[in-house]
């Protein structure tokens, strides 16, 4: 397994496949896809021996105050084999993430004790998430 943290077309592709079988990304376009892995900050995909993507996730952050983690993925056949702590680690422990006081991220209740084991909490004070939906 192979750490990238550029995706070329392929890889966007075949991202965008692992997209479409997840309930939270499943409506995304291909054209979306490009846009979210170039609007943000950082990308850590992994590859297979075959070049094939079967994990990824991406960043968008100030580098001060907020990296907020978005769409960590593992590929169905590849679960439950550490590559999504994998993931968290690279992204917690990367260099140009070092002055980052909070990482953030959004998740299920069922995903809540994996992000507890990388001391995620949703202890928050009482902060609400709110969201402005345009259709």
């Amino acid at each position: 397994m192979n750490v990238i943290d550029t995706l070329n077309p392929d890889q966007v592709a075949q991202l965008h496949s692992l997209y479409r079988q997840e309930w939270w990304t499943k409506d995304r376009t291909l054209e979306e896809t490009q846009a979210c892995v170039d609007g943000s900050q950082l990308c850590i995909g992994l590859i297979n021996a075959n070049d094939e993507l079967i994990g990824f996730a991406r960043v968008l952050t100030d580098y001060t105050f907020k990296a907020l983690i978005f769409d960590l993925i593992v590929r169905k056949d590849h679960r439950k084999t550490g590559l999504g702590d994998k993931l968290i680690t690279l992204i917690t422990s990367h260099t140009r993430l070092q002055a980052v006081k909070h990482f953030e991220l959004y998740c299920l209740p069922e995903m809540h004790d994996f992000y507890a084991r990388h001391q995620f909490t949703n202890n928050l004070g009482g902060i609400q998430l709110m969201r402005l939906h345009r259709v």
